[in-house]
């Protein structure tokens, strides 16, 4: 389980968050991210950019994109942040069945969009990601080795 791949809605707020902290936690994997409506191109959100920044990590460098059958069939799991993204992606790429959790998985907890809403969103949004990395994280190094 070399690949990863993060999955939110419009690949700017949440899935860029979740992405830069599996790669500072799971340095010898291959993260990436994208979106089930992506804004295409854009960067990450300025909050979501902040965010990593006061953690330590980097996400300028970021571009939202498109989810694809290419990006599922390379991606070894893909951690979803709400159980309707997993049913929608299995509708649109059958072909991902068994590999598509969410990143709350552990915990019972989906991932709320914090997209055009105040900071302490973000904040919630954040502490939820970091949650679902710290639970995952140990399995798949384990699951990896």
């Amino acid at each position: 389980m070399k690949v990863i791949l993060t999955l939110c809605i419009g690949n700017i707020c949440r899935s860029p968050l979740a992405q830069g902290l599996l790669a500072l936690q799971l340095p010898t994997h291959t993260v990436w991210s994208a979106g089930l409506s992506a804004l295409v191109g854009h960067a990450a959100d300025p909050m979501s950019i902040a965010i990593a920044a006061e953690q330590g990590f980097d996400i300028t460098q970021h571009r939202a994109q498109q989810i694809s059958s290419f990006l599922c069939q390379k991606s070894d799991l893909i951690l979803v942040m709400e159980q309707s993204h997993k049913t929608q992606l299995e509708q649109m790429f059958p072909l991902v069945s068994g590999k598509v959790f969410r990143l709350g998985q552990y915990g019972k907890f989906d991932i709320s969009d914090p997209y055009r809403k105040p900071r302490s969103a973000f904040d919630t949004a954040y502490a939820a990601i970091s949650q679902g990395v710290a639970d995952w994280a140990p399995r798949i190094k384990k699951l990896s080795a």
